[in-house]
């Protein structure tokens, strides 16, 4: 069924669906990994594709910037498209200072300063966990890939530019990894619709040093997490 963001037929969304957040990374990889290729997207610019990889029918979507963009999405995708996986892969900025610029972050549990989750009224605050058989499936491709990888707690914020500096770090005492913008709707819109859902990360930067992923590290880095999402969707 056709919405106000996703103009796609029924049947032309595949039940495995990777969410890049940027519509033209969604494009790049439809065209890079994809055989028979098609676009079934193109509202507000944020393109959806469906392909196969291996022979296996797989769409790509953009989710845009942010917790509400990716709620949208993921709800439309799980709900009128009858979607059972979304795998984010996107960029990440580290919080701890063991995560490594360039290392790939495996999302098995989100925290956050968003309300998105008051929604469901529920008496207490819930915890957004990735599905255990996907996490288990991106460890073991990592692993044999022998792509440098961590597994561990994010954190989504409503906030890319804080007026507190160095609030982010905060988390870091609590064993939070990376900071990004999308998992935790993502994870919550998952959970409530009985569906499946994973958060892929590259670091691309860090709070405690000016160390930053180049254009031909960022291909490279974001192309080996690519490459794990489609193995294991």
């Amino acid at each position: 069924m056709k919405t106000f963001h996703n103009e796609a037929e029924p049947g032309q969304i595949g039940s495995t669906v990777l969410m890049p957040g940027d519509p033209l990374r969604a494009k790049y990889i439809a065209q890079t990994y994809l055989t028979d290729a098609v676009c079934y997207n193109r509202v507000r610019g944020m393109n959806g594709y469906t392909g196969y990889y291996k022979g296996k029918k797989i769409s790509v979507q953009g989710s845009g910037m942010g917790i509400p963009s990716m709620g949208i999405y993921a709800y439309e995708l799980y709900q009128n498209y009858d979607v059972d996986t979304i795998i984010r892969i996107g960029t990440a900025g580290a919080i701890h200072r063991d995560v490594e610029v360039g290392d790939l972050i495996f999302a098995m549990g989100c925290c956050t300063n968003s309300n998105f989750p008051a929604q469901y009224h529920l008496p207490g605050t819930f915890a957004p966990i990735a599905d255990f058989s996907l996490l288990s499936a991106a460890v073991s491709q990592a692993q044999g890939s022998r792509i440098p990888f961590r597994v561990g707690n994010v954190f989504s914020s409503d906030v890319f530019y804080e007026d507190r500096k160095g609030e982010k770090g905060e988390w870091e005492k609590m064993g939070v990894l990376v900071q990004e913008m999308e998992t935790l709707s993502l994870y919550c819109t998952a959970a409530r619709a009985g569906k499946r859902a994973l958060g892929m990360l590259t670091v691309g930067s860090s709070i405690h040093t000016d160390r930053a992923l180049t254009n031909g590290e960022r291909e490279r880095n974001l192309d080996a997490m690519i490459q794990c999402a489609l193995e294991i969707a």
